[in-house]
């Protein structure tokens, strides 16, 4: 082993072992307010939280005097176990045992990267590319194209680069096509998740290598990849020394996506010019209506032959993500299932959204897997949210998948890989830090 290597080693052997302290530290916290307190206290905490997701839930879907009283409750809740905890002597152990299991799980997520399995997704050798050609977005991320310097980077390291010019309208994928036909080995893609995937259709039709730097503002799919989000000039490492890895590539209308596909409340939303600058308000202005189904298209899909009536919103995405772990959660543990995710929302009453807070089972939520989804409405188009972008559809609206169709080109290293299978397993943990 290479002394990076081994350092990475004893970092994540370090990391476990705090995580393991810190867990264990957090559940004696617990056990001591049970044993001061009686295990009620953990019923009263319970409580807040199921008030606060009631009254959270009639902020967001009612509107007037209901609205008001929501937003009460939830201050009321909240501040009722702060000063249960308080007055009981026993904030000093409820604010340990929060800080010391959110510690245990940053620390435990870190040594598990750190400690990837080789073989999370197959990876292949490729050789180095001749004529790369990477177009980048200026405006991304804030600016994160010339505050990282990529231009000059990028070109340092032989690859042609297109600066996308703001100021008009550009078809991307045309751009990446009339590259292929220049003659490009490769494509990348400097931006968010959107332009993103109108490239990785092109270098998937012509079955080319695509590169991923992750200059937009969240990058979902580069953190499932295990790129470095916080430097997107590491990914520029993968033109020199680089390796290939197969993954999936969904599709909704015959257009490429790399995240995901949103139908209902969030898709209308988007749809809205007033969203960009004022989200927040644009939101509460219309859940109201669409959560009761009073307006927006209503919409009932079909995944593999499981019907989901008029869900309020759904979610597709390109593998399913891992919404049990609270070490992953937010994340794709693998990008090569063959499987799409499908995650749908009704949510008709307060118990409901409160039952979901809580992390238990509801009636309300709908999740799967499949590999076809077809969404239909008794309107002849519908707004759907691609990797973000706003647009509007003419229904049935077909998602599917294409299996290992997309060879993505990363670095060697990649410090933010996910491991798989090792999530949930904390015995993991424990050998490590052995």
């Amino acid at each position: 082993m290479t002394s990076g290597p081994k350092a990475a080693a004893g970092r994540a052997r370090r990391l476990a072992r705090v995580a393991l302290a810190c867990g264990a530290l957090a559940l004696l916290a617990v056990l001591a307010m049970v044993g001061l307190r009686g295990a009620w206290v953990l019923l009263v905490a319970l409580a807040g939280l199921a008030a606060a997701a009631a009254g959270a839930w009639w902020t967001v879907a009612r509107r007037g005097l209901v609205r008001v009283l929501g937003g009460a409750l939830v201050l009321v809740a909240v501040g009722s176990v702060l000063t249960f905890f308080v007055s009981s002597g026993l904030w000093v152990p409820a604010c340990s045992a929060l800080l010391l299991w959110g510690t245990a799980l940053v620390c435990a997520d870190r040594a598990l990267r750190l400690t990837r399995p080789v073989a999370d997704l197959l990876v292949r050798v490729s050789p180095r590319p001749k004529r790369a050609v990477l177009i980048m977005n200026p405006r991304s991320g804030g600016g994160k194209v010339g505050r990282f310097d990529l231009v000059a980077r990028a070109e340092a390291l032989g690859a042609e680069v297109i600066v996308l010019d703001t100021g008009t309208t550009q078809d991307v994928a045309a751009i990446a096509r009339r590259a292929v036909a220049d003659g490009a080995d490769l494509l990348g893609v400097a931006g968010g998740d959107g332009t993103q995937a109108l490239v990785a259709g092109v270098a998937a039709e012509h079955d080319l290598p695509f590169l991923v730097v992750c200059a937009g503002t969240r990058n979902h799919f580069a953190m499932d990849l295990g790129l470095d989000r916080t430097d997107p000039a590491r990914c520029l490492d993968a033109l020199v020394h680089g390796v290939e890895l197969r993954v999936d590539l969904g599709t909704v209308a015959g257009r490429a996506f790399v995240n995901t596909v949103s139908f209902g409340a969030y898709a209308e939303i988007v749809q809205s010019p007033a969203y960009r600058d004022a989200k927040a308000g644009t939101a509460l202005d219309a859940l109201p209506e669409l959560l009761a189904g009073e307006s927006g298209a209503l919409i009932t899909a079909d995944a593999d032959g499981v019907r989901l009536t008029e869900p309020q919103a759904l979610l597709i995405s390109n593998n399913p993500y891992d919404t049990r772990d609270r070490l992953g959660a937010g994340r794709r543990p693998r990008l090569d299932t063959g499987q799409l995710g499908v995650l749908g929302i009704r949510l008709q009453n307060a118990a409901q959204a409160a039952a979901v807070a809580l992390g238990g089972q509801s009636a309300g939520l709908t999740e799967l897997t499949a590999r076809d989804v077809v969404v239909t409405s008794a309107e002849p188009e519908i707004p759907v949210a691609v990797d973000g972008e706003s647009l509007v559809l003419p229904v049935p609206v077909r998602c599917g998948l294409r299996p290992g169709a997309l060879r993505v080109r990363v670095p060697r290293d990649r410090p933010g890989s996910v491991p798989t299978g090792l999530l949930r397993n904390w015995r993991r943990l424990g050998a490590l830090a052995r």
